[in-house]
């Protein structure tokens, strides 16, 4: 297994990287494709959310993977690979696989606990399925880190951790009041019908909210996700949809606001929200940028250089120059902005009545939260499942081989029967089968304790070279176990999720 993942996150980039990093779907399909047809990649998946973007790959070559992968992620971000590089980190076979595992569970989120990474960690691995570039480590790495993700929040009290980013970001906006008795009354506009914006609606729905509008780019899907919420059996919200174009006649009427679509630009300006409170807005001048040190250019010398805390402070200066002061007075409209890049623009917290919580602003206040018992109960699930990951990968590199040696071993029983039958004509069917049962016997018993203690010496760290070992004492056609290899990858129920 060379398993390596490069890629950035809240945790290692500001959310103004993160923005203009973004990968539109149509961007993740073609970087899948290019990171095949790169030379040190065989297989690869992308995992692309609202704050983090990592590129997994299996290679032959470290350096030149780490050197590939990050020249391709900052070619189709659009983002320099010499501005790019101080954000990204690279983790490599053991460390990549406990840090998907951990994103999984929900310990690299900002809330951490929250379980809607799941969902997204499926649909990195059903696009590179359908893009036929996740092949069998990748498979099996994806499909193990959902099952262990699912462990976590099932066997353990992460969810008690932390809470969605709609619900964590809704409790920012509440102010240290409850979310149901901030919330009840109040008139809301939903910006978008995606799953975030689905969740929004929904949780604002249960807190108690009057009214809830809908506005989405396709009417169609704004419809449905106002069905869902009036549905019988459902909260008893009233809802409606309306067209993009009603937005600003809605930000009149509304008290809060959830904004989360794919758009590349800005939805909602300070000048439109300025508009609908009737304020005035003036454009506030270039804040300085802070004094950060200077990244190492070396690609190699990026992870260590994050870990080594560097990282953090270019995100501490860079945040302490872009995030604007919230505006003075009693909130009149609250802004809670779940989109990467941003639909809301940052201005707005700078008008009076105005509250804005966005991803960078949820950044920091989850990276306060006290981190509960369960996280440390979630990080040994972990370890453990990491340390099986690797113990499973390891044994199934010589599956192949075993294979290929009792496919060998039977041909020649079956060659040794032919010739027995040929000496011996004259034996009955009762004979012959008694004798070639016997061969089989022996055979078997012969090949057995071998093969089941090569496996269990292949699971162990360092057991890699026992397969070839047992190909060249046996003298093994090394087709038969490529073609072993294929037949297991090409299994039509391997690797579904």
């Amino acid at each position: 297994m060379s398993l390596l993942v490069v890629g950035l996150s809240h945790r290692s980039a500001p959310v103004s990287v993160l923005e203009r990093a973004s990968l539109a779907a149509e961007t993740q399909a073609k970087l899948l494709q290019d990171t095949l047809a790169a030379e040190p990649a065989a297989e690869a998946a992308v995992l692309a959310t609202c704050n983090r973007i990592e590129l997994y790959a299996d290679v032959d070559k470290f350096h030149a993977g780490v050197a590939e992968l990050s020249t391709l992620l900052a070619q189709h971000s659009g983002v320099g690979l010499e501005e790019l590089t101080p954000y990204l980190y690279v983790h490599y076979e053991d460390r990549a696989v406990h840090h998907l595992f951990s994103v999984a569970c929900g310990l690299d989120s900002m809330v951490v606990g929250e379980g809607q990474i799941l969902g997204q960690i499926k649909d990195a691995l059903a696009l590179g399925q359908t893009r036929h570039t996740a092949g069998r480590l990748l498979n099996d790495l994806f499909q193990q880190a959902l099952r262990v993700g699912k462990r976590a929040h099932s066997e353990t009290g992460i969810d008690r951790a932390g809470q969605s980013l709609v619900t964590f970001g809704l409790e920012q906006l509440a102010d240290g009041a409850e979310v149901t008795d901030w919330a009840r009354g109040k008139r809301a506009l939903v910006i978008g019908a995606g799953s975030m914006s689905s969740l929004a609606a929904a949780t604002l729905a249960r807190a108690g909210v009057a009214e809830i509008v809908v506005a989405n780019r396709t009417r169609a899907r704004a419809d449905r996700l106002v069905e869902i919420l009036t549905q019988a059996g459902g909260t008893g919200v009233a809802a409606r949809a309306v067209e993009m174009a009603a937005v600003s006649d809605e930000l009149t009427r509304a008290d809060v606001v959830v904004s989360c679509t794919g758009a590349t630009g800005l939805v909602l300006t300070a000048q439109a929200v300025a508009g609908a409170l009737g304020l005035d807005f003036a454009p506030a001048g270039e804040e300085p940028v802070a004094s950060v040190p200077a990244p190492p250019a070396d690609p190699d010398r990026h992870a260590a250089w994050v870990e080594n805390g560097a990282a953090g402070t270019v995100r501490q200066a860079v945040r302490r120059s872009t995030v604007p002061a919230q505006g003075s007075g009693p909130v009149r409209l609250a802004l809670l902005d779940l989109a990467m890049p941003r639909d809301i623009d940052g201005a707005v917290a700078r008008l009076d009545g105005v509250r804005l919580v966005d991803i960078e602003s949820l950044a920091e206040a989850s990276a306060d939260a006290p981190m509960a018992a369960d996280v440390d109960q979630v990080r040994t699930l972990v370890g453990d499942e990491v340390a099986a990951f690797g113990a499973a990968q390891r044994a199934a590199h010589i599956t192949p081989t075993v294979v290929a040696l009792r496919t060998m071993a039977a041909g020649v029983v079956a060659g040794e029967i032919a010739r027995l039958d040929g000496r011996l004509p004259d034996l009955d069917e009762k004979q012959r089968a008694e004798i070639s049962q016997t061969v089989r016997r022996v055979v078997d018993k012969l090949l057995h304790a071998p093969t089941v203690r090569v496996k269990q010496l292949a699971s162990e760290p360092g057991g890699a070279g026992y397969a070839d070992a047992l190909r060249e004492l046996f003298d093994l056609d090394p087709q038969t176990v490529a073609a072993v290899s294929r037949a297991d990858l090409n299994d039509p129920n391997r690797g579904r999720s």
